[in-house]
């Protein structure tokens, strides 16, 4: 009889740890079955840093950003920064403008 519980216990045990990945935390990793070859290709890496912005995108807004200020300290700036972009000639112009 207590041969026969003893198996019971055993047996239980070992259906209850079968599949004990669910069971542990995730600090805790305890493999129960080997990986497949397939199953690592399917998962994609994380992306940790956002894609980059359009340059040309920036400059604009940034030139945006200094048309709405209106101050020469503003053009200055943005020229100074964008000196080639052609934006900057839109800038000198309206520096230009402000100093008159």
């Amino acid at each position: 009889m207590i041969l026969l519980r003893l198996a019971a216990v055993v047996s239980g045990a070992l259906v209850a740890f079968a599949s004990v990945d669910h069971l542990l935390p995730e600090e805790l990793c305890i493999m129960s079955r080997k990986a497949q070859a397939d199953e690592t290709a399917k998962m994609a890496p994380a992306r940790t840093v956002p894609p980059a912005r359009d340059p040309a995108i920036a400059v604009a807004e940034e030139y945006e950003l200094a048309r709405r200020k209106g101050t020469a300290e503003a053009f200055e700036l943005f020229i100074a920064r964008h000196g080639d972009d052609p934006l900057a000639e839109k800038a000198r112009a309206e520096l230009k403008r402000l100093s008159r």
